[in-house]
Formats: structure tokens, sequence, C-alpha cells
């Protein structure tokens, strides 16, 4: 197909593949069709409403492998919903009467876009999906390639996005120089709390990296210095109900015993509990422009730790959120070999015309493939029943 222009926009949330997608899609474009004019919208949505954006130029291209060390988006993020107008307009990126569908549409075709590729999780791609549809209804042929990253892991029909295993080695790396708090106070709780709104993959694959490097590490019990100490003694997930009295009973057993409690603990458990909790007292619950409730203005981990500190007798407790220092990461090498190999097809499918998203497809055995917006959806839910992590529970005592 004759390409005029194309279009790189990155929205949501951080995560350790934005910028490093960016430049291999710049390489891959420069080396395939060298001509072609690249420009990237700033702040995702944001920016497309606004007609904000820069144009690539021929320094960065022959230097884009630059970015793959890199973390964040270099061409920042937002979080917009084009269909949700009362939004647009009370954040001022559109006026009211106006149909942000219709202005993204318009900057489009001013822009001359003929291919538009987008970084970012299940939210970021239905709305290009939406925005696509809108365009070929009104006569404009656009070519839409989704890219999926979320450090949740959560997307169906996707077996794993981008970035996401970098976050859970990083928030390992971030648990090894917290866990060392154990040593500041008897009867120590340190609650480690990892993003993840309705899956729990993250936290338990950050409890499993954590418990691979531990391994490695040599440990002198006689001196206190005891592999347990270190170790984790309660993984909490959203798809696991949580029997309160059980696990008390067991970590005071293990309080008592060891003089520290170690707990990962999703950002997505016992949301609901909160949520209801907050609401009945007629307190404000946040959310953003696609409905989620504002985790981070929550505090799930300080509503736990609360609970733990007083039923555990803990002397000091300690939360600390890994979140910002996992997502802000650059890739990791697994991580950027399935960036790289994830752009290289989005490029080769946009130049055919192809719209969709591009991802290992659980439907066809984890095929990398181009997969119909129509199939892509949010909260996936963890499988629990995998063996690395019921080994895992079954080593710290969690499940018998």
């Amino acid at each position: 197909m004759a390409v005029d222009k194309v279009a790189i926009l990155t929205a949501g949330g951080l995560a350790p593949c934005l910028s490093s997608t960016i430049g291999r899609l710049i390489v891959q474009y420069t080396k395939l069709v060298p001509d072609v004019e690249i420009i990237g919208y700033l702040n995702g949505y944001k920016g497309l409403l606004e007609g904000n954006s820069i144009s690539i130029p021929d320094n960065v291209r022959t230097s884009a492998e630059l970015l793959y060390k890199f973390g964040g988006s270099v061409l920042g993020n937002s979080r917009v919903k084009l269909t949700n107008v009362d939004d647009c307009v009370k954040k001022g990126y559109v006026k009211k009467g106006e149909n942000p569908l219709e202005v993204a549409a318009a900057q489009l075709t001013k822009d001359g876009i003929t291919i538009l590729h987008t970084i970012g999780g299940d939210d970021t791609n239905t709305t290009a999906a939406e925005l696509a549809s809108y365009l070929a209804l009104n006569g404009y042929n656009l070519t839409v390639v989704g890219i999926p990253k979320t450090i949740d892991n959560d997307v169906t029909p996707i077996r794993q996005s981008l970035g996401a295993w970098t976050a859970a080695e990083q928030g390992a790396i971030f648990f090894e120089n917290v866990a060392n708090e154990n040593t500041t106070s008897s009867r120590q709780l340190i609650v480690h709390e990892v993003m993840g709104r309705n899956c729990g993959w993250l936290t338990a694959a950050t409890a499993y990296e954590y418990r691979k490097r531990l391994e490695k590490k040599a440990f002198l019990p006689d001196i206190r210095l005891s592999k347990e100490r270190w170790d984790i003694d309660a993984v909490y997930i959203p798809e696991i109900p949580l029997d309160l009295s059980k696990e008390m009973e067991r970590l005071v057993q293990l309080m008592d015993e060891k003089d520290c409690i170690n707990i990962f603990l999703s950002e997505g458990a016992g949301i609901e509990t909160i949520v209801a909790e907050m609401e009945s007292k007629g307190e404000d619950v946040r959310r953003d422009a696609f409905g989620h409730v504002r985790l981070d203005e929550l505090n799930p981990g300080q509503w736990f730790a609360r609970k733990f500190t007083k039923l555990l007798r803990a002397d000091k407790t300690l939360v600390q959120k890994s979140g910002y220092f996992a997502r802000s990461s650059a890739p990791n090498d697994r991580d950027l070999e399935l960036i790289m190999a994830s752009a290289d097809l989005a490029v080769k499918v946009a130049l055919n015309g192809q719209s969709g998203v591009i991802g290992q497809d659980e439907d066809e055995n984890g095929k990398l493939g181009i997969i119909n917006f129509s199939r892509i959806k949010g909260g996936k839910p963890f499988d629990i029943k995998q063996e690395w992590f019921q080994s895992l529970l079954k080593e710290i005592g969690q499940i018998r």
C-alpha cells in the first residue's frame, strides 16, 4: 500500500516497553520504507485531540536504538477515553458540544495519517478500535495496529504483555533492599504493595522472581541472618479469597518464631471491601476516565497494614509500593526480545493494510500474530492453578 504518514502514540500507565517499542518502530520503518514520514502524538490521545505532535527527524531515526535502554515514554502518556465526552470536555481537550471521536478523526485527516500505532493496554487499544471504526464509517481509511503493554499482564487473549516480565524482576530487586528493614525492629511487619488492579499475575511473578534471587544468596543464621527472615510469608492477590482468621493463626505463629512477617500484596486484593467501607462512611472514591478506582489514592497496603498490625501485635509496620519503581524501568533482555518481535510484526502488517493488535494469541498456542480488536478485553484473571505458583504457595506455607 502507498504509505504517506505514520503516527505513534502511547497511552495509559507506564510499562518497561514504551520508549523501546517506539524506538523499534522507528528503526523498522526507516529500514523498510525510509521515505515515510513518522510523527508522534504527545501525551497519547490528549495530544491527538489537541493536535500536539512532533516529527521524527533523521538524526533520531538513525539513532533510535538508543531508546531500547530507556524506560518511560519519550512521547508522554495520558488517560483519555474518547467516548467519555464529559471527561474530555472537563479536562479541556474538546469544547462543549464537540464529539472527541470527530475531533480526533479530523486531526488524523488533517495530518494525513494512514497508519496509527497505539501502544497501551486494553483501554488504549479498544479506544483505537472505536476510532478506526468511526473513521471507516465516515469514509476515511486508516490502518490501526496496537501493541499491548501492561505490567498487570491481564489482556485477553494475549499470553504475555510487553513490559510485564521486567516489572516483576524490578519489583523483586526493589524488595531485596526493603527486606533489610526487618532488622530495624522486633516483630516487624513489612507489606510490599505491588501493582495489579484485577489480576494478581504481577504480584505472583514478583514473588517468584524475588524467591529465585533469594536462592542465590548465602546466609549466616547464627547471627540472625537467616533465609527465613528474608523470605516471603504470604502472597495476597484478587483471585484468592482471604480467610483472615485462618491466615492470622498461621502468621502469628510465624511472627513468634522469626520475629518478622513479609507480605506481598496485590493492590487490587480486597478492593471491593475497602471501597464499600469508604462509601459507607460517606468518603469519596475517585475514579479515572475509564471508571477505574484510583488505586494509588486508595492505599490498599495501608488498609491491610492497619488490620494486620493489631492482629499480629507488630511493634513496627512498613508499607512499601514498588509500582512506580518497577513500571518505569527500561526493559530487560527477555522483554526486549518480545518487544522487537512485536514491533517488527506491527510494521509488517501495517504496511499490508491490516488492523488489529499484535500479541501472543492464547487461542493459537501463544503464537505471535495479529488479533482482531473485537477480541481484546481487559481484566483477565491470573491462572492460580499454574504449577510454579502453587509450588510457591506450598513452599511458604500459605497452602498445605
